[in-house]
């Protein structure tokens, strides 16, 4: 399913809805439609409107200021762009460089994406433990950079350049 990203009316990014809920609010008046997808319409009895990529609501929100991005294991998988970050294989699993046995936490720091084989092969050690050295380091991305890693790579690559795009 494909999703949109919402910004607030101060073209902050906010979060990511499903396409059915972007058509909605820009229906009911509550959002505007900042960038459309080239080749997707929406088609109803009465509607005929671009499928949004990128809509922007109407009324400022006011949301409490977040320091961090909440920890997933999705959100590791979406961070590392699937790729184990001790071969660079397509990654399935997520490993904690400190394992839990040890005192790791499920913190974007301890954790990285991981095929199922070096995982498994990694077992209950550290990576310098085990000679599996990483590929490239963990990193804790800002709120606004998971919310726009979340949205895939295409639909990433395809956002308006006035928009930051996340780190690493």
């Amino acid at each position: 399913m494909r999703d949109t990203l919402v910004l607030n009316a101060s073209f902050e990014p906010l979060s990511t809805v499903t396409l059915n809920r972007a058509v909605v609010l820009v229906l009911q008046d509550k959002a505007v439609v900042e960038q459309a997808h080239p080749e997707l319409r929406m088609r109803g009895a009465a509607v005929d409107i671009p499928a949004p990529r990128v809509i922007r609501l109407c009324q400022y929100v006011r949301v409490p200021f977040r320091r961090r991005a909440p920890w997933s294991r999705r959100g590791v998988l979406v961070r590392d762009r699937n790729r184990c970050a001790y071969c660079g294989r397509r990654a399935t699993t997520v490993d904690h460089v400190v394992p839990r046995s040890h005192g790791g936490q499920d913190t974007w720091l301890n954790t990285v994406a991981s095929c199922a084989e070096d995982n498994h092969r990694k077992a209950n050690r550290t990576p310098e433990q085990a000679g599996m050295p990483l590929l490239r380091q963990p990193f804790e991305p800002t709120p606004a950079d998971a919310m726009l890693l979340a949205l895939g790579r295409e639909d990433l690559d395809a956002l308006p350049e006035w928009l930051a795009q996340p780190a690493a």
